[in-house]
């Protein structure tokens, strides 16, 4: 089976006119489906530990994908206790397991005290498509820069460097986002060697990897963008921007 991430940036603050994340989420199913070897719904398990299994996350995604015939939608809580009796038989039967955004330091904090990244990556392993945004697309990968240790999001950006790190690339979220620096500091960070080298993404904006290679960019918003970091090796960062299909 192919090993495949699909790491996006959701859309913050929608347009007018525009679909929001639905693109993005209809993307994951469609490669969900495309990985059954036989006819039926695509399994997706919805992960919200990263706000906490708050309720009204759990809501809207059972608004959106409870009622639909082509999807069997389960969720994995892991407050108080899990919400499964088996946690690897449960996840290893999904096509798709999609992680909320939110803390990523709190996430794998987590899921490590429930044992769940050798769990996850068995089942990466397997050809289930993981996915998420956010934090839900940093935990895939090294780390990358994130405000989950601010008292206030606007304060404070810091190097996380304790992802599953499946993929061996850091990664940057929300690129292009007002009231933050995330931008220069993510490659400040590439270039210091304090994260390794990696993708950015501005809102809208997703990664497919197969394996551990990017395999394609997709993009909800037009003109919208990821970038490939590496440093240059004399304390600077270079950057190349990549194509973004469509969705």
């Amino acid at each position: 089976m192919r090993r495949q991430v699909f790491a996006f940036s959701g859309v913050l603050e929608p347009r007018p006119g525009e679909r929001g994340n639905r693109p993005l989420l209809e993307h994951v199913l469609a490669l969900g489906a495309a990985r059954r070897v036989t006819e039926g719904p695509v399994r997706l398990c919805y992960v919200p530990t990263a706000v906490g299994d708050d309720p009204a996350a759990v809501s809207a995604y059972q608004r959106v994908f409870g009622g639909r015939d082509d999807v069997v939608l389960s969720v994995l809580r892991l407050f108080p206790q899990p919400s499964v009796p088996d946690l690897p038989a449960h996840l290893l039967t999904q096509d798709v397991i999609l992680v909320e955004g939110g803390s990523v330091v709190n996430l794998m904090a987590v899921w490590r005290a429930h044992g769940l990244p050798a769990v996850l990556r068995e089942c990466w392993e397997a050809g289930v498509v993981l996915a998420g945004p956010s934090a839900g697309s940093l935990c895939w990968h090294v780390g990358g820069p994130t405000d989950a240790w601010s008292y206030e999001a606007s304060s404070r950006l810091a190097p996380f460097t304790d992802g599953l790190g499946l993929l061996p690339h850091s990664n940057g979220v929300h690129d292009d986002m007002a009231g933050q620096p995330r931008r220069a500091v993510y490659r400040s960070l590439v270039a210091a060697g304090e994260l390794p080298a990696g993708y950015a993404t501005e809102d809208g904006v997703g990664l497919h990897y197969v394996g551990t290679e990017l395999a394609e960019v997709v993009t909800v918003r037009p003109g919208a963008r990821a970038y490939e970091l590496r440093p240059d090796g004399t304390g600077g960062c270079l950057e190349r921007p990549l194509h973004a299909r469509p969705i």
